[in-house]
């Protein structure tokens, strides 16, 4: 799958960009239809030790999922953000197949009510 990274307010390394793609890469094995997704690195100026924020968007046939999250680093943060994603998937993919089953249910209705 393809994704684009932005590092914003600072420069990312090549081993946290490996690091991302291997874990985005993972959401294949959920959902084969992802198109393509964007994820946005922030460091924000606070002192808070909680100052890193990892923004994931992907982008699916029938709409967009999101997930935000904030943490000590970057890892921790993508970690938690795929975990988020994993649940947003699980859920339209159900989504999807109920519409699915139910146009094919109205589908085979019209053909019996036909004849």
């Amino acid at each position: 799958m393809k994704i684009r990274v932005q590092s914003i307010h600072f420069n990312a390394d090549k081993k946290l960009l490996a690091f991302i793609q291997k874990k985005v890469d993972k959401l294949d094995l959920f959902f084969d239809q992802i198109i393509g997704g964007e994820v946005y690195l922030k460091l924000e100026n606070v002192e808070d030790e909680e100052n890193k924020i990892t923004e994931i968007k992907l982008m699916v046939p029938g709409g967009t999922l999101f997930a935000k999250e904030q943490c000590k680093s970057f890892e921790e943060a993508t970690d938690l953000a795929i975990e988020s994603l994993k649940k947003q998937i699980t859920k339209h993919k159900d989504k999807t197949r109920a519409k699915l089953s139910e146009h094919k249910a109205l589908m085979n209705a019209d053909e019996v009510t036909d004849y």
